[in-house]
């Protein structure tokens, strides 16, 4: 009986173990399957490859915010600053209609404002932070009277523009002022050169040389103001005993009527300042005092030879004021005119008006005229001026002109040609 007993208690053992399979398997068989299902399987693979993204992302603007730091703390304004460089050479040339050039002649055309010869100037510009530029223009002076043509390079003009917003602008010029740096913009007008000074769209004091100069512009609608103030030596000679300074202002306010056209009044005022001090001080260096002003007397005015029209106790240099209007009918017709009065002589009237077209690859002409009347008389000055434009693109051009000139005592034609390259 025992061996019996023994098979079937394995029998029961067997039977057992075998319930006890079969009962694990069956209750975890959908945690099995769900655990091989593909689509969750997928779904849990998208959520940890997203969670691994955010991190990376999360890294990577960490490390770009920490090398912007270093970039705005160590580098410099020029580090990714770009130069352009530009290269103008003028050429004019001209042949008086007259039996003998006297001194009569030679004040006319003076008083014309011609300016013949080679004008060189090269000309760097850099971009600063995008919205500034830093100009540095080196220009050909002449080198002695005798050799006109040998004419070496050398610093004429050092210029920064900074545009702090889209409404407010400031220029800081510590060599080479003109007005017409610190002026309001008028488009393309001034690109066109004229042969005199009657001949350009604008008064004359636009591109007189005023030493240093701050200068600040503001824009609002169709208003543009400039204000600027002026630091120069009054060229005295050197055996002056009173070196001098002239401090100038100049103001424009310039409207704009139309889309094309723009009316402008501007002016500029200067005053000396002198002193008895006999040592000369450095370049970009002045004495100034606001306690104690030293008034001009004409003795001394005479004695140092200044060209002065007039003092009043107030220290008061001569100054103008002017009058522009402007109009671009296309894109290279334009007509303008300007008249300008003396300060120190309301009588001293100049002006002129103009009008020129110009295209790039056409044949162009330009016609002006322009006077001065002084006092009673009824004209002092009056030239007409006319000229045809040959342009070779954008680099070169080549301008004949005809010119008359007539002053009170003399008048007589002249021919001029220019030739103008661009490098």
């Amino acid at each position: 009986m025992e061996p019996v007993a023994s098979v079937v208690d394995k029998l029961k053992d067997f039977a057992k173990s075998s319930q006890d399979l079969l009962a694990r398997g069956i209750l975890h068989w959908p945690q099995n399957f769900n655990r091989r299902n593909p689509i969750k399987i997928l779904k849990r693979l998208q959520r940890e490859a997203f969670s691994d993204i955010m991190k990376l992302r999360d890294r990577q603007d960490k490390v770009e915010r920490m090398l912007t730091f270093y970039k705005t703390s160590k580098a410099t304004p020029f580090q990714e600053a770009s130069t352009r460089v530009r290269g103008d050479i003028d050429v004019v040339g001209a042949m008086f209609m007259v039996d003998n050039f006297d001194d009569q002649q030679h004040q006319t055309v003076q008083n014309a404002g011609i300016r013949t010869g080679v004008d060189l100037r090269l000309v760097f510009e850099t971009v600063i932070r995008e919205k500034d530029m830093l100009v540095a223009e080196f220009v050909a002076v002449r080198k002695d009277q005798g050799n006109t043509l040998e004419r070496p390079l050398s610093l004429g003009k050092l210029l920064y523009s900074a545009n702090v917003s889209d409404w407010f602008s400031a220029v800081a010029i510590p060599m080479g002022a003109t007005c017409s740096d610190v002026a309001v913009d008028m488009s393309s007008f001034h690109k066109d050169k004229g042969f005199s000074e009657y001949s350009a769209y604008g008064p004359p004091f636009l591109n007189q040389k005023n030493g240093s100069a701050l200068g600040i512009m503001v824009k609002k609608s169709n208003v543009v103001a400039s204000l600027a103030q002026f630091v120069s030596g009054l060229g005295l000679p050197t055996n002056c005993s009173e070196i001098t300074n002239c401090f100038g202002t100049f103001g424009q306010v310039v409207y704009q009527l139309s889309q094309s056209t723009k009316l402008s009044l501007l002016g500029v005022h200067k005053v000396p300042k002198l002193s008895n001090q006999r040592l000369r001080l450095g370049a970009m260096t002045t004495p100034f005092s606001i306690f104690r002003q030293r008034k001009l007397s004409e003795t001394s005015i005479e004695e140092n030879g200044l060209q002065i029209d007039t003092y009043g106790e107030g220290e008061r240099l001569d100054g103008s004021v002017a009058l522009m209007l402007e109009s671009e009918l296309d894109e290279s017709t334009r007509i303008g005119g300007w008249i300008e009065m003396k300060q120190s002589n309301t009588r001293h009237l100049q002006w002129a008006v103009s009008m020129s077209d110009t295209p790039e690859d056409d044949l162009g002409w330009g016609l002006s005229m322009g006077g001065l009347v002084q006092g009673s008389r009824s004209w002092d000055h009056f030239q007409v001026e006319a000229f045809l434009n040959f342009s070779f693109g954008k680099r070169f051009r080549f301008q004949p002109a005809v010119v008359y000139l007539a002053d009170r005592t003399s008048h007589f034609p002249a021919f001029l040609l220019r030739s103008s390259w661009s490098l």
